[in-house]
Formats: structure tokens, sequence, C-alpha cells
């Protein structure tokens, strides 16, 4: 299982989980909904990962 990947793929849900409350009418990138949609985000990232690296190596 390749870090980098991981990291890609943390990076990859963060970003998407922050940009959730923004795409459903909140207009401040910086609220604490934003916050922890990437918290969550991040960590899906993180998971999915983990199960893709286990699915192709």
């Amino acid at each position: 299982m390749s870090k980098s990947f991981l990291v890609l793929m943390a990076f990859i849900g963060s970003t998407a989980g922050s940009l959730v409350p923004v795409w459903l009418g909140d207009n401040d990138f910086f609220d604490g909904l934003s916050i922890l949609g990437g918290l969550i985000g991040g960590l899906v990232g993180i998971w999915l990962g983990v199960k893709l690296a286990k699915r192709y190596s």
C-alpha cells in the first residue's frame, strides 16, 4: 500500500467533504460545517484508499 496514494485519497476526500456545504448554499468556506465535512471526507478518503489498495494489489 502506497502512502502517497493514501495521501492523495485523503486530499480528494477532504476537498470534496469541505465543498459539500458550499454546494448546498453555505457561502462561507471556513464555516464549521465545511471544516467538519473536510474531516469526515478525509477519513472516508483514507478508508476508500485502503479498500482500493487492498483490492488492486
